[in-house]
C-alpha cells in the first residue's frame, strides 16, 4: 500500500509539474527590454507573463498580449465608472471608454498578424503590425487628453489605469519594431 501511495505522489508531481507554463527567459527579457521605453515596466511585465516564450518574436506576441490583457481591464473599468461618474466626468469616460475599445481592437488585429508572420509578406505584415499598435497609443493618449479639464478621485483612476496600459504598449511597439524576420 505504501508502494501505491508513494508512486501515486510521483506521478501527481510529475503531471502537476508538466502542466505549468513556461515564464520566459529572464535572459531574453532582460536583453530584449534594455533600451525599451520603460525597461523596468517591460522586465516586470513580460517576466510575469505565463506562456512558451523563446524567441524575440514570441516575445513581442507576449508583450502584445500582456497589452491587450490591461486594455481590455481598462475596457472593463471604463465600463463600471461611468455609473459612478457626474454629470462632467461621463462625457470624457463615455469617450475614454470607445478609445480603449478601439486600442483592444487594434491590439486583437497585431497579434493575429504577428501569429501570421510570412516571409513574403513580412514587411506589410509589419507594417501593418506597428500601425495598429501605433494607433491603440494614439487611442490611449487621447483618452487621457479629455481629463485634462476634470479633477478628483475619477481622473486620477483613469490617469493610473491608461498610463499603465500605455507603457505596456509602448514597450510591446519596440519589441515589434526589434524584429527583423519571420
Amino acid at each position: 500500500m505504501a508502494t501505491f501511495a508513494a508512486l501515486f505522489l510521483i506521478l501527481y508531481t510529475l503531471s502537476v509539474a508538466t502542466t505549468v507554463e513556461p515564464s520566459p527567459s529572464p535572459d531574453l527579457v532582460r536583453s530584449s527590454c534594455l533600451h525599451a521605453t520603460f525597461p523596468k515596466v517591460c522586465v516586470t511585465s513580460l517576466t510575469l507573463y505565463k506562456g512558451p516564450v523563446t524567441t524575440p518574436r514570441e516575445l513581442a506576441q507576449a508583450a502584445i498580449k500582456v497589452s491587450l490583457s490591461r486594455a481590455s481591464k481598462a475596457s472593463d473599468f471604463l465600463s463600471g465608472l461611468q455609473k459612478e461618474a457626474n454629470k462632467r466626468e461621463i462625457g470624457a469616460v463615455k469617450d475614454c471608454a470607445s478609445q480603449i475599445s478601439d486600442s483592444v481592437d487594434d491590439l486583437r488585429k497585431t497579434l493575429g498578424e504577428l501569429k501570421q508572420l510570412r516571409r513574403g509578406t513580412f514587411r506589410w505584415q509589419m507594417s501593418n503590425a506597428e500601425t495598429w499598435v501605433s494607433a491603440a497609443l494614439t487611442n490611449e493618449d487621447t483618452c487621457l487628453d479629455g481629463f485634462k479639464e476634470i479633477e478628483g478621485r475619477v481622473r486620477s483612476d483613469v490617469k493610473k489605469k491608461i498610463t499603465n496600459v500605455a507603457k505596456v504598449t509602448s514597450n510591446a511597439l519596440y519589441l515589434i519594431n526589434r524584429l527583423d524576420h519571420p
